[in-house]
């Protein structure tokens, strides 16, 4: 019993964390600059004074396909949702594997901690060689724990960061460069 009333902290603690990381990426696009459209305003009469000639003001806005904090936040739900929604399918496969790599083995680590835990518990007061032995073991196991469990949490916040930035990448153009005419050199360093 006292096993699983430590799982559950640990799974308290561990939705804390993400509760707090997602405060903090919701908190800097509420709290983030606001834009003074006055400038803007002036930018367009002073674009509209110099193309007086024009009858109509060609105004091409650049609008995203994809929404960066939309991919965060379908990503902080479930991991990997926001590379699917970004369309980068190759990825998901390897958030999905390193986080149950790594779950895996942090469970693994947080049981064998408490087993020998328990066995330090009933040898402390018998032989303190082997109360000793598990002691370390346990200290061993738990260090491992708490390792993984920041590997849990980088991959997961990785996998946002991936996400916010693969959906501003979007539209990124990686097409042949239409401007250069000019005549391309291929140069081999090495003769053969």
């Amino acid at each position: 019993m006292k096993n699983l009333n430590d799982y559950w902290s640990c799974l308290i603690a561990l939705e804390k964390i993400l509760k707090l990381i997602l405060f903090c990426i919701i908190s800097t696009q509420v709290f983030s600059q606001i834009e003074d459209t006055s400038k803007v305003i002036m930018l367009i009469d002073t674009i509209d004074v110099l193309d007086n000639n024009s009858e109509t003001l060609d105004e091409e806005v650049f609008q995203m396909q994809k929404s960066p904090w939309g991919a965060v936040l379908r990503s902080t739900i479930i991991p990997g949702l926001g590379q699917f929604y970004n369309e980068s399918y190759w990825k998901i496969p390897i958030v999905w594997g390193l986080l149950t790599y790594y779950t895996s083995i942090w469970i693994k680590s947080h049981r064998l901690y408490w087993d020998n835990q328990e066995y330090y518990l009933n040898y402390k007061d018998i032989d303190k060689n082997i109360a000793n032995d598990f002691k370390n073991r346990r200290d061993q196991y738990r260090d491992q724990r708490d390792e993984f469990a920041v590997y849990i949490g980088l991959v997961y916040f990785l996998t946002l960061v991936d996400a916010y930035v693969d959906a501003h990448l979007f539209d990124f153009d990686v097409g042949p460069d239409l401007f250069t005419n000019g005549i391309q050199f291929n140069v081999r360093i090495f003769p053969w």
